[in-house]
């Protein structure tokens, strides 16, 4: 996982005076390490104290006389002081070397420094070197709560003595005697009083005058995973989310998406669940031009815990921010890791007053619960490795432990959005919006914004939040994402979509569905090109989702490119979950061409695979399709029977309108009104609902009440949302399913209201906007219906090449579908 921050300003005067100040002390402090003649460091080992210059392990060589650690003659990054403990363990190897006695050899007895730490830190990067797995070890083993010992085996026994390690032999070659402090502790005590006046100069400035940011608002840090060395499994995975949750409140820090690291691992050549290691997260880090490295630890400390997070330059090797805690109990380490989140936050250059205002408690914005916040985070690792519908288990997993889990409850309804199920999304979202307070101040705009869009519908409200959002958050890319896939495409601002759809790939390059939206958005302008360099683009990032298929498929389609939608329907057939999409498209595809029996037979697939996969409302939504597309053709009949079967298995928005729409237009008003009276109760605030839905509805049962002027009427509201793709679950807001339905409708009342120059207005510009229409049959039957239009008109001649066109394009037709038969009976009177 990926961070960003931002920079604070300070003073120019001020922090010169304190630069002036402290390059003075470090001349003097300079002045007295070189008259003692102290070094701050263990003297390098002489090799006058050994016999030979090398040490073997495994693939390993140790060179005394260099200084050096290799593997297979390549030399690897040591620090010091973990060359000297190593040194110290493969001298006593088979045997305990405790703590004390490493403290003891390197720094003497009396000694000022966090030793401790630099133990931990110092095994931590021998490790890592060495690729030692804690857990597992080949070299190093832990003895808990006492110390360490060397396990490896050692070809030639080329150790130095104890002294050796600590400070450098006399030119004779006598060894000091063991009893005496290394000069490492003699020299501290001299050099702690002015280290101590530095510090509190620097400490003063610090805090007083304000900080110098270590990181820029540019730079991004790659989040490893915690080395958990306590032998608890619960702690895996947990405290990364954690602390991604804790970091993702403050405004300078933009956390990149669990798909971005995955994309980098599968560059890499690894799992996209690789364990982010140290060294993995430092070559993600280089990868992605990244500043510093953050990993942390846990460990047991007889009953207690210690918790550490440590922030690396990935370039320098440099040591950032050093942070560490202990606490008493299991139950107070999430505390704990929001205290160390915090201090972080202000180490790396963020004010102390955003840090104060966006810092919830960690068990406040998500659960007390450690087993929860575990179910919670292998979610959404799953959602990155294998998909939304694999995830929901988990997350239902997270609120079974813990029943006032907003963010579970969030991210549930966020799946179940993705997946087509409507009804169970809309649930989810409300309980999260019951329970945000429970809840950090981002993930409250991300559950206030998905209450408005998965359940009262207000997409103005929507936008308000969104606006919100991003000023609040400047590098946050859901909005922009959710305003361009979510709320503009629904009203038709495609311009705008573009935008925010730029935007979000913009801020994460690896946001899959922003290519998705921006492709949508290309088509609705007629873009087709730029569509394609859209989908080209997620495809050189090695992305890859079901949407990305169905769109090449229907690009394809509206190119008249067989071999194309060969190739792109027959790739998701290896995919589980994105078949029914495939074949849902490819239904509507031939219904476009008058195939009607292979539309039903692709269309019935897609819904027997819905239903094996347990999504209802997915399932309703094809059965209504099939409902809406059985009506547009003229079998009444066929069509009240699939939109009934729509309606046993879901009463969502979508799957309702559809089934409506259907029934009207195949004559069964009372049916048709009352689904348009239980939109309007059950959606009062809903945009589409209100100004498109239930207007069309209205309008249809007007027209089969011959009152085609109180249609055209009721249609008014519904100008300002035309263009929009109303429809949102599964693959019909790829298809362009319901889109310019109330243009259709407005159409076909203007030629019962017998004025055929306004109806061509209207049909032609469902022609007009195939980018929109894209596969529904409506861009298909509009020729014919232009053609009924000009024959009104007196255009005999306009109104003969629409229905040549119609006719053309239905050239294979099934020869008994209804609207066909009247269609070529048509025109044959106009010849």
């Amino acid at each position: 996982m990926m961070l960003q921050f931002g920079r604070g300003g300070n003073g120019e005067g001020l922090e010169s005076y304190v630069l002036f100040c402290t390059r003075n002390l470090l001349k003097s402090l300079a002045l007295l390490i070189a008259r003692e003649g102290i070094e701050l460091l263990p003297a390098r080992v002489e090799s006058s104290t050994v016999a030979t210059d090398l040490v073997t392990f495994d693939e390993f060589e140790a060179d005394l006389r260099a200084y050096q650690l290799r593997r297979s003659g390549r030399t690897l990054k040591l620090e010091r002081i973990p060359m000297e403990v190593l040194f110290l363990l493969m001298e006593r190897r088979g045997q305990l070397v405790t703590r004390e006695e490493i403290i003891e050899k390197l720094w003497g007895k009396d000694v000022f420094l966090d030793t401790d730490n630099a133990i931990n830190t110092a095994i931590r990067k021998i490790r890592q070197v060495l690729k030692d797995d804690p857990e597992q070890p080949r070299f190093i083993r832990t003895v808990t709560g006492r110390g360490y010992r060397f396990i490896g085996q050692i070809a030639e026994v080329v150790i130095p003595t104890a002294q050796g390690l600590t400070q450098q032999q006399p030119a004779s070659g006598s060894p000091a005697t063991t009893s005496t402090p290394t000069g490492i502790g003699k020299r501290w005590k001299l050099i702690v009083p002015a280290i101590a006046a530095l510090l509190a100069l620097s400490v003063g400035g610090y805090f007083y005058l304000g900080r110098t940011p270590k990181l820029t608002d540019k730079d991004t840090i790659v989040l490893a995973d915690f080395n958990n060395t306590t032998g608890d499994s619960v702690f895996d995975g947990t405290l990364r989310q954690g602390l991604a949750v804790q970091l993702e409140q403050s405004p300078f820090l933009s956390l990149i998406s669990e798909e971005r690291m995955h994309q980098v691992l599968r560059l890499m050549g690894k799992p996209a669940d690789a364990r982010l290691t140290p060294e993995i997260a430092r070559e993600i880090c280089e990868r992605t031009a990244s500043a510093a490295v953050l990993d942390g630890s846990i460990a047991s400390l007889g009953s207690q815990y210690v918790l550490g997070l440590r922030a690396e330059d990935c370039r320098t090797g440099d040591v950032l921010a050093d942070e560490q805690v202990q606490v008493a109990r299991k139950e107070d380490v999430l505390n704990a890791l929001g205290q160390i989140a915090s201090k972080f936050r202000t180490r790396v250059g963020e004010s102390l007053t955003t840090v104060k205002k966006y810092d919830v408690p960690l068990a406040e914005a998500t659960t007390p619960s450690l087993e929860a916040l575990k179910a919670y985070s292998a979610g959404w690792q799953v959602v990155s490795s294998t998909g939304s519908a694999a995830a929901v288990p988990f997350f239902n997993r997270a609120i079974e432990i813990d029943p006032n889990f907003a963010s579970a409850y969030a991210a549930l309804g966020r799946m179940y959005g993705d997946i087509g199920e409507s009804v169970l999304s809309a649930q989810n979202t409300n309980k999260a919006y019951q329970l945000r307070d429970h809840a950090s101040d981002q993930e409250r705009f991300f559950i206030s914004l998905t209450y408005e869009l998965q359940v009262t519908g207000d997409l103005e409200k929507a936008q308000q939040i969104c606006d919100l959002w991003v000023r609040a958050y400047p590098r946050a890319s859901l909005p922009h994402g959710l305003l361009a896939g979510g709320i503009y495409p629904s009203i038709g601002k495609r311009e705008e979509s573009v935008k925010e759809a730029k935007i979000a790939v913009g801020i994460d390059p690896d946001f899959s569905i922003g290519y998705s939206l921006l492709a949508d958005s290309y088509l609705a302008l007629e873009r087709t090109a730029e569509a394609e360099k859209a989908l080209q683009r997620a495809s050189d990032r090695k992305l890859d989702i079901p949407d990305f298929h169905v769109q090449r498929y229907v690009i394809a389609f509206l190119k008249d490119d067989k071999t194309g939608m060969d190739r792109e329907a027959a790739l998701p057939r290896e995919k589980p979950g994105a078949d029914d999409w495939m074949s849902n498209a490819e239904g509507f595809v031939s219904a476009y061409s008058g195939h009607l029996q292979e539309a039903r037979k692709m269309s019935g697939r897609a819904a027997d695979l819905a239903r094996k996969a347990e999504r209802r409302d997915t399932e309703a939504l094809y059965e209504a399709d099939a409902a809406v597309r059985e009506a547009l053709f003229g079998n009444a009949s066929a069509a009240r029977q699939r939109a009934g079967d729509a309606l046993a298995l879901s009463k969502s928005r979508d799957a309702e309108y559809e089934a409506a729409f259907a029934l009207a237009l195949s004559g069964d008003s009372a049916r048709s009104q009352g689904l348009a009276e239980d939109l309007s109760r059950r959606f009062p605030e809903d945009t589409i609902v209100r100004f498109t839905y239930v207007p069309t509805i209205r309008a249809l049962v007007a027209l089969n009440h011959n009152q085609p002027s109180k249609a055209v009427e009721l249609l008014q509201t519904a100008i300002s949302y035309e263009g929009g793709t109303p429809i949102e679950g599964g693959s019909e807001f790829l298809l362009g399913a319901g889109s310019l339905y109330p243009a259709y409708v407005r159409g076909l009342a203007y030629l019962a209201a017998h004025q055929g120059a306004e109806a061509v207005g209207e049909f032609q510009k469902i022609l007009d906007h195939r980018g929109i229409v894209l596969s529904d049959p409506i861009g298909a039957l509009a020729h014919l219906q232009l053609g009924r239009a000009y024959a009104l008109s007196g255009n005999k001649t306009k109104a003969k090449s629409a229905y040549q066109d119609f006719l053309t394009l239905w050239k294979d037709a099934d020869a008994d579908v209804p609207i066909l038969r009247q269609a070529k009976a048509e025109y044959a009177k106009l010849r």
